[in-house]
């Protein structure tokens, strides 16, 4: 693996574990363009006539989304492998919901789901996003469906 695509996948597996596990907002600025797209999902309402989508902003909403309703939420990489500026990570997900989470109180449920995360990356950041999530086998275990 070249050094290059050595520090993307770093960067990245970074992201899970400091950013979204530990919560660290303040490294959205530092490992997200300014135009990040994350096609994962909703990222909130428009940020200052701003798709709410795009950029560090829309990576801090969906970070405080998650650990408000998922305060230990924690990210376990299972695989983290790039090549060139594309880098893809697998990952098993754990957390509690002790807070509010679509509308629903909290049910002091703990989930553990895998996920797919890929990346493409610009000048040593992350650019876009693209997510492949068991949403339905988190719903279940939190009891939300049958």
């Amino acid at each position: 693996m070249s050094t290059i695509t050595t520090a993307n996948v770093d960067l990245c597996v970074r992201a899970h574990i400091e950013l979204f596990g530990a919560g660290r907002l303040e490294l959205a600025d530092e490992l997200i363009t300014p135009d990040c797209v994350d096609h994962g999902g909703d990222a909130g309402p428009p940020v200052h006539g701003r798709d709410p989508r795009t950029g560090p902003e829309a990576i801090k909403w969906v970070v405080r989304w998650l650990r408000g309703a998922f305060p230990d939420l924690a990210y376990d990489i299972d695989d983290a492998f790039g090549d060139g500026d594309r880098v893809a990570v697998r990952c098993t997900v754990r957390g509690t919901q002790t807070g509010e989470f679509l509308g629903r109180a909290p049910t002091g449920r703990s989930v553990c789901v895998q996920q797919i995360h890929i990346f493409r990356i610009e000048d040593g950041r992350i650019a876009e996003h693209w997510a492949c999530r068991d949403d339905a086998g988190m719903l279940r275990q939190l009891g939300f469906t049958g």
